[in-house]
């Protein structure tokens, strides 16, 4: 429910035209919708197990532990990326969402991830690579560095990808890419925490036994992740690339360059 909307009401009339044009099983269903004044509200199908932020960040309680599994987590990540990838090349339209995030990750009854809320996407041909904004949209921790200084590169569907590989840290670590508990000031940087461990050897979940083909499957989520999440937007694959490393033979992933140094151009593997 979207209640004293101001304005044109811009974001609802957005979402209702761009998810009307949707039809994706990792893709939140439209119903209806419903427009009286300053109130507007969106109907969508009904979520049972909510958000997948609720238990991204709950992952020291028993009931987390045993739904995220990494098994599960594989899982999480692959239906995302394949909505994603039918947003980005499987549409009429190319359609960027620019506010991928664990809170609009909503859950159906078997787990299986849908994405939702359209409030900030784009549309735009197919064959434009390049979008136009005059400002940064997004929520902050997710935002690709482009949406902020174009010296970093232009802003594309390639700053979703970017979205998605800090998603998939959170889900992989139970942290927040951005954690002011964190009591040592050289891990509040997630993605450099995450890319030292992976590099050491060390786990990254620490709440739970994991067996070592756990332990492995969580190291290749996240060397995806780190890959997703380079400062170039050239470094970064597509998700039609990244459905492709989920689905195939993950062990032989090369590890990225340090994603949080802008640098130049690295062939993606």
């Amino acid at each position: 429910m979207l209640e004293n909307s101001t304005g044109e009401g811009d974001e609802f009339i957005n979402e209702v035209a761009t998810i009307g044009l949707i039809h994706h099983a990792s893709i939140v269903r439209l119903l209806g919708f419903c427009s009286q004044g300053t109130r507007r509200a969106l109907i969508y199908e009904f979520m049972p197990n909510e958000s997948l932020e609720k238990y991204i960040f709950l992952h020291a309680s028993g009931a987390s532990q045993q739904i995220l599994v990494p098994n599960k987590m594989v899982d999480i990540a692959l239906g995302i990326a394949r909505g994603m990838e039918y947003l980005h090349h499987g549409c009429n339209k190319r359609i960027l969402h620019f506010d991928i995030k664990p809170h609009n990750i909503l859950l159906d009854y078997k787990f299986n991830p849908k994405i939702s809320d359209f409030g900030l996407a784009k549309l735009c041909a197919r064959d434009q690579s390049i979008v136009t904004l005059t400002t940064a949209r997004g929520t902050m921790g997710y935002i690709a560095p482009e949406l902020y200084s174009r010296n970093f590169g232009e802003v594309s569907y390639k700053s979703d990808v970017y979205s998605f590989g800090m998603l998939v840290l959170e889900m992989v670590s139970g942290r927040r890419n951005s954690d002011p508990g964190v009591a040592s000031q050289n891990e509040v940087y997630l993605p450099e925490w995450i890319f030292e461990k992976v590099i050491t050897g060390h786990d990254l979940v620490l709440a739970r036994e994991m067996t070592g083909d756990e332990r492995e499957k969580i190291r290749q989520l996240a060397i995806v992740a780190l890959w997703c999440i380079q400062w170039n937007p050239r470094n970064r694959p597509s998700m039609t690339k990244v459905v492709n490393m989920l689905t195939g033979r993950l062990e032989n992933l090369q590890m990225p360059p340090k994603p949080f140094i802008s640098s130049e151009s690295h062939p993606v593997p």
